[in-house]
């Protein structure tokens, strides 16, 4: 007996790293996958590479018509959402006196409009259909401090960590559990993108940031997408009925609470 027999699960921003590396996990563990993303034609080969498991659905999560079409569709494909989890996300950095709203505003329609409606048109399924579903968002440690560059980074992901908080609240009367992942470095293609902004503003050569973050975690290194699998599968099983609201760290011992 597998530990997501029978279940399936919604996963924004699934075509690729941690979202591919869940949509992996799950279906392993016996559930069915949607792997949602704004990239379609990466998300199809996605799909194609774990197979008839795996479902492809196109999703922009910053706009509404795209969130309904991506639920219906999950729905009509696999029945039911059992699990969602809301992993797209964009990142930024620049200083204080830099930042533009431009920026500010692409960060929050994805990190944190993009998880709350999300959650909620999936919720209002749940609460349709009477499933005892679960929501994991994806947080980060940027979430629980401030850094000097990352500031609407940071603050889109601590509202994330508040979101869980009150929609974990708000929606375990429902039968629904709604928790967080907080990682901690993931190394993955994003960090070429993520040490090139790191690099102009710090003034450092191309890898030297990555290697810096990397020996400044406790276990000795980033993390691969892998090693965020275990907390994610758990959340969404039956073992985790009884945690409501809780933003769990995965991240090699950088934040301790």
């Amino acid at each position: 007996m597998k530990r997501l027999d029978g279940k399936s699960a919604l996963i924004t921003g699934a075509a690729r790293g941690i979202g591919l590396a869940f949509a992996k996990a799950y279906v392993a563990e016996g559930a069915r996958v949607a792997i949602a993303d704004i990239d379609f034609e990466r998300a199809c080969e996605a799909a194609a590479e774990i197979g008839d498991a795996a479902l492809a659905v196109h999703l922009d999560v910053t706009e509404q018509d795209s969130i309904n079409a991506a639920v219906g569709q999950t729905v009509e494909s696999l029945g039911q959402i059992d699990i969602l989890i809301n992993n797209a996300a964009v990142f930024t950095a620049a200083p204080i006196v830099e930042i533009t709203h431009e920026d500010y505003q692409r960060v929050f329609d994805v990190n944190v409009a993009g998880t709350l409606f999300t959650l909620q048109a999936v919720a209002r399924h749940m609460i349709e259909r009477g499933l005892k579903g679960k929501i994991i968002n994806m947080a980060s440690q940027a979430g629980r401090r401030g850094e000097p560059l990352v500031g609407v980074y940071c603050a889109s992901k601590a509202a994330v960590i508040s979101l869980t908080q009150s929609a974990g609240l708000g929606l375990i009367t429902h039968g629904i559990n709604v928790n967080a992942i907080a990682p901690g470095v993931v190394d993955g293609e994003h960090w070429d993108g993520v040490d090139a902004l790191f690099a102009k503003y710090e003034g450092k050569p191309p890898g030297q940031k990555k290697r810096e973050v990397g020996s400044a975690v406790p276990i000795g290194r980033m993390a691969q997408a892998e090693d965020l699998t275990g907390t994610a599968v758990f959340l969404a099983s039956r073992d985790a009925d009884y945690i409501v609201a809780q933003t769990y760290n995965v991240d090699g011992g950088n934040w301790m609470s």
